[in-house]
């Protein structure tokens, strides 16, 4: 079973900034977490007036354990302390067992 984790930013104080920093610097630490299977990322429209995530990021693993695995490992904690460089408007990190209703 597919186990994500998933990252939501909020808006930052200078969105070009966070959008080179990210691209250029977070993204290369992030893609060398041992066992992410799949890693996306998109800048989120909201619905309403909440004005949701600025940009949100989902990291897939093959299961719970890879996910503490990787999460643990030196470059999933280099890529997680590498949070507060760059994300003025904080971010929230969530992560499930992805189900698929119906299937």
């Amino acid at each position: 079973m597919t186990h994500r984790l998933l990252v939501q930013y909020g808006r930052p104080t200078d969105p070009a900034a966070f959008d080179r920093y990210y691209r250029e610097v977070h993204v290369p630490l992030a893609q060398k977490i041992p066992g992410v299977i799949r890693f996306e990322i998109g800048n989120a429209e909201a619905l309403g007036d909440d004005p949701g995530p600025y940009l949100v990021a989902s990291l897939d693993f093959e299961s719970a354990e890879a996910f503490a695995a990787g999460m643990q490992s030196p470059e999933g904690a280099a890529a997680a302390g590498d949070v507060p460089n760059f994300a003025t408007g904080g971010a929230t990190m969530s992560h499930y067992d992805v189900e698929a209703p119906g299937a």
